[in-house]
């Protein structure tokens, strides 16, 4: 803890946070209060407007809850991936139904009222009643957001070990876009407003950092793994804890995958990820930003999603339909293979 306080501040005062990881709650009370204090000294002594921890349900306790909040942090979101008990087993996970009542309890007891709950979908041995059923569950919570994930099988792990042994199934894309439409249609239906792919949230309470990240904006990361972009360049802090924490005492931080970012890369990402959300692109805003033709063959492609029916032109705004955010990931794919212009 001594040694996060000697960490760098960023170059100017960062106007949100978020402590990801899924693990911030598992500190003690003391060392959450000494983070949240160094966090704000070395943001030049600002709270950020947005503050996000994540936290395990077994992690949500009154008493840090309550500090949390007496330190500036405004929102909480909390993994349940889902409300069967079968399919937490499935997924492995270690907490229990019981604990993530009692954590969304104590949120809501402690005025916490802007949380998120994680949702999974397309779980082997899920049905689409099933999902329906997840989705009302977390409605009834009163969460401000709700992000909705399709499950992936992460090498290595148990669940994608029992799918290699074909003792699970992997849902079929035309079922997992299945699921997507329900999510939409569920909380869209309950006041959720869609403003990305995966994220639904109530008026005014989307998540402002993501959004920052989505926009291409800058961040910049502390801690193993953690990514950064700043400038035209971009970065991801050591895995290791050991080679962090030396890096960090040496005053030589370590980083892998560094690279200089080109205008097209920037371009490109603005497109890819500006296009996940509802809102779309500001054309005007992107032209301003990288010229007026910085992605070659860009125009083009607009012009065949147009046509296609998977994007639609208002004004200055470009946009998916429903249908091309069922294809995000294939134009997103489309654009890497764009030129500069």
């Amino acid at each position: 803890m001594e040694s996060a306080m000697r960490i760098n501040p960023p170059p100017r005062v960062a106007e949100t946070a978020f402590w990801g990881g899924g693990t911030p709650g598992l500190l003690p009370e003391g060392d959450l209060a000494r983070l949240c204090g160094a966090m704000v000294r070395a943001n030049h002594g600002v709270v950020p407007g947005e503050w996000t921890v994540e936290m395990a349900p077994a992690t949500v306790k009154r008493d840090k809850i309550r500090l949390l909040r007496e330190n500036g942090v405004s929102r909480i979101s909390m993994g349940v991936q889902t409300f069967d008990p079968d399919l937490l087993e499935q997924l492995g996970r270690v907490h229990s139904l019981q604990q993530v009542h009692r954590a969304i309890e104590v949120l809501v007891g402690e005025g916490m009222d802007n949380f998120n709950l994680d949702l999974i979908f397309a779980i082997p041995g899920q049905t689409p009643g099933m999902w329906k059923k997840d989705l009302q569950q977390a409605i009834a919570a009163g969460p401000a957001h709700i992000s909705t994930y399709c499950l992936t099988f992460e090498e290595d792990t148990a669940l994608w070990l029992r799918l290699q042994q074909g003792k699970v199934n992997k849902h079929s894309p035309e079922d997992e876009a299945a699921y997507y439409q329900i999510s939409s249609e569920v909380l869209g239906g309950a006041g959720y407003r869609q403003y990305e792919v995966s994220n639904f949230a109530r008026p005014g309470r989307e998540c402002e950092h993501n959004v920052n990240t989505w926009r291409m904006q800058e961040w910049i990361g502390y801690g193993p793994s953690a990514s950064s972009q700043l400038g035209m360049r971009r970065w991801t802090d050591t895995h290791s804890l050991d080679d962090w924490l030396a890096g960090l005492e040496n005053n030589r931080p370590v980083h892998v995958d560094s690279q200089e970012l080109s205008p097209l890369m920037i371009a490109q990402d603005y497109l890819i990820f500006g296009l996940r959300m509802n809102a779309g692109i500001d054309i005007s805003d992107f032209y301003e930003r990288f010229g007026t033709n910085p992605v070659s063959g860009w125009n083009g492609l607009r012009a065949q999603l147009v046509e296609e029916k998977l994007g639609i032109l208002e004004g200055n705004r470009f946009s998916l339909t429903d249908s091309g955010r069922l294809l995000a990931d294939r134009i997103g794919s489309e654009i890497l293979m764009l030129d500069e212009g």
